[in-house]
């Protein structure tokens, strides 16, 4: 679901002329009647956004999650969720608050040991993907973006599985909520069969995100940061990164790209 709108602007020769641009709003994430997190984001696909937040913030999982209603609010938009009782108190016991905008993933963290929490690996999985697919998964990014076509300034999260393609795509303006909202998608299927695909870069908290959805193989369109890395080696979780055009690089975990793998070792390997 495209969320834009036309925004006067002027050209350089001083011709009137419109642009489209993304809509960004507040979001408030409210569990059993008390807010959980508030984000700047693109208003669209809210429900998904609630199941992913939830789930790879490691508050809820799918199961525990009784309704989601997103409800217009003075300001914003009120994402209303109702968790199981067990979820509830779990929750209750690990209060944060989270308030900020699209670019910080760690905003309302309130220690460092929560900020760089040690991430689960992810299951064992028998994904292989050749050079050609980590290509066919990038490339297949780029064409379901509407949101970014329209406006360029959007961020997306794909999921892709050999022999079906690209199965889901979720924009926003933060990349932390686009890979929320793919999350969400995902609900109940998790990401063991395929390839999460980002536009952005690999940080810490979106390898964290992507071990939480199970997902063995990332791959980003820009560069990873060393924190990212050493959390997706713990996680057993292969990084593919710079991935644009012909070209890309593994970090973490070669193995289950081939046939040309960079050999034993986490090693950078440029196909």
């Amino acid at each position: 679901m495209m969320t834009s709108r036309a925004a006067p602007t002027v050209l350089p020769n001083g011709a009137p002329a419109r642009r489209e641009v993304p809509e960004e709003v507040a979001v408030a994430l409210t569990c059993n009647g008390t807010t959980q997190a508030v984000m700047m984001a693109t208003p669209a696909d809210l429900t998904d956004f609630a199941y992913g937040f939830l789930l790879t913030e490691g508050i809820a999982d799918p199961g525990e999650v009784v309704s989601v209603e997103p409800v217009a609010a003075p300001g914003g938009i009120d994402v209303q969720i109702w968790l199981t009782a067990g979820a509830a108190a779990r929750l209750a016991a690990r209060r944060r608050s989270r308030a900020g905008p699209v670019g910080c993933g760690l905003c309302g963290i309130d220690s460092l040991e929560e900020a760089t929490r040690p991430v689960a690996p992810v299951p064992v999985s028998a994904l292989r993907l050749t050079a050609e697919q980590v290509r066919q998964a990038m490339a297949a990014l780029g064409p379901a973006q509407a949101l970014h076509i329209a406006t360029r300034a959007a961020h997306a999260a794909g999921f892709w599985v050999p022999g079906q393609g690209m199965v889901a795509v979720r924009e926003d303006v933060g990349r932390h909520n686009a890979l929320d909202k793919l999350a969400g998608a995902l609900a109940g299927t998790g990401g063991s069969a395929g390839a999460v695909v980002l536009t952005s870069r690999v940080s810490l908290d979106m390898v964290q995100k992507c071990a939480r959805l199970g997902a063995p193989v990332l791959i980003a369109a820009a560069a990873p940061t060393s924190a990212a890395l050493d959390a997706a080696r713990a996680a057993g979780i292969t990084v593919v990164a710079c991935a644009r055009g012909e070209r890309f690089e593994i970090f973490t975990h070669p193995g289950r790209i081939g046939p040309e793998t960079a050999g034993a070792g986490d090693v950078p390997y440029v196909a």
